[in-house]
């Protein structure tokens, strides 16, 4: 049990810092583009990881990379970006809080992780958290937005499941350092093919850069993985919600923005969807034990005894 908490506080840790991107971003980088700042999250992270761990991918491992970056990275905060210019804060975060529900279905199909109705009800419960936290009543639709929304969450979803169907036969850091660096990658002809001249950094840009690159994607990317590799898809993905919570948070703290009883109602039901998604994965934890000590328990076949002391 203390393990299985440890790994989700270390898992939720990311979630709670990503919060912090749209704060440091319109406070510090004003002058970027979205795109231009994903990219420069990404790449220079990805490069002093690999500079550290000093080892590229080999064989199939080179699509499976460049997969996971998209899916992680690229495509995810392109889409997330577009949905942010056209869309509302609260109604792309909202759009955004149907990822926990999409893992759940991609797991069965992919993982085949059983369906559980208290995963698919946490996740509803996560998604109505974060529209009373986030959402205005003056809030706008945009077909283009509310799509890239669903394609920004679906393409993490699929990246975040696939990073656990995959295992990679290396480190933790050097799998991080591949993904990071595949996805920035991805992202440098778009930046300079379609966005405006990335303008000269201030030393405030470099420090914020230095917090959203280091901090904000290779430690912060790093733990996430380790729980992938650790917790079911249904606990971690309520986890993401702690993000938008984070977000209004800063914003109450530091931008002078309000808080109003409704926000406090939807954090409560944000922490009661995280909640839920701990009992699944605390029970699907206690099955796998369970199953391994029955496994464990049994005698072994007589012909495979005499098949082992033969070789």
């Amino acid at each position: 049990m203390r393990s299985h908490a440890s790994n989700v506080l270390l898992t939720a840790i990311a979630p709670a810092i990503w919060g912090s991107t749209y704060a440091v971003t319109t406070e510090f980088l004003l002058n970027y583009s979205p795109v231009t700042i994903a990219m420069l999250r990404a790449l220079p992270a990805g490069l002093v990881l690999l500079l550290l761990v000093r080892q590229l991918p080999t064989g199939i491992w080179w699509g499976r990379v460049f997969v996971l970056g998209s899916l992680n990275f690229s495509v995810f905060l392109s889409m997330l970006f577009i949905a942010a210019y056209r869309l509302p804060g609260g109604v792309a975060a909202t759009v955004g809080a149907v990822q926990p529900l999409l893992v759940v279905f991609l797991a069965y199909f992919v993982l085949a992780t059983p369906i559980r109705l208290i995963s698919i009800i946490a996740a509803l419960v996560g998604a109505a958290g974060v529209a009373l936290l986030v959402l205005t009543p003056s809030a706008a639709l945009d077909p283009i937005g509310v799509v890239a929304g669903l394609a920004g969450a679906a393409s993490m979803a699929c990246g975040m499941v696939l990073s656990r169907k995959w295992q990679p036969p290396v480190s933790l850091l050097a799998f991080t350092a591949w993904q990071l660096t595949a996805g920035g990658l991805l992202l440098v002809p778009v930046v300079f093919m379609f966005e405006p001249p990335i303008p000269v950094p201030t030393m405030i840009n470099l420090l914020a850069l230095t917090w959203l690159g280091l901090i904000g994607m290779a430690l912060t990317y790093l733990l996430w993985l380790r729980g992938i590799t650790r917790l079911d898809p249904s606990v971690i993905s309520p986890l993401l919600l702690l993000s938008p919570v984070t977000a209004v948070l800063l914003g109450w703290l530091f931008l002078n923005q309000t808080l109003t009883v409704l926000q406090l109602a939807g954090g409560i039901l944000i922490i009661g969807s995280i909640w839920l998604g701990q009992r699944v994965g605390h029970r699907s934890d206690a099955a796998l034990k369970r199953e391994s000590a029955a496994t464990a328990s049994k005698p072994e076949p007589t012909h495979q005894r005499a098949s082992s002391s033969i070789v």
